[in-house]
């Protein structure tokens, strides 16, 4: 029979510290919430990509963004802007970067073995 599981993103197992932003991970047996938060300034390819070791996030994104507006550029340089409100699917191979003055907040949701932290 399943079991009801209940945490709280406000309570992480786990906190990255990356620079202009913070990762909060919890895990759902399977499946792991991954909120994160990248302040005002904050671009992927500036803060994520020294350690990450890749020209781009390898990171497939599924969720639910909170706060803030983001805009996301894709390998093959289509574009994208979320904000709060909007779900989003977005495909490993891209670059991304807050708009204004406002911090986005995003819920992701991933399988337990997809990578939740960046490539050493």
């Amino acid at each position: 029979m399943a079991t009801a599981i209940k945490k709280n993103v406000d309570s992480p197992e786990n906190v990255l510290t990356i620079p202009n932003g913070n990762v909060d991970i919890v895990k759902l047996g399977e499946l792991t919430a991954v909120r994160s938060t990248f302040n005002p300034r904050w671009k992927w390819s500036e803060s994520v990509k020294p350690s990450a070791h890749t020209d781009s996030c390898q990171i497939h994104h599924i969720g639910y963004q909170v706060a803030g507006r983001l805009h996301v550029i894709l390998n093959d340089r289509s574009e994208i802007e979320y904000g709060p409100g909007d779900v989003y699917d977005i495909p490993p191979g891209h670059d991304a970067w807050v708009l204004g003055s406002e911090a986005v907040v995003m819920v992701d949701f991933r399988v337990a073995e997809t990578q939740t932290t960046p490539q050493k």
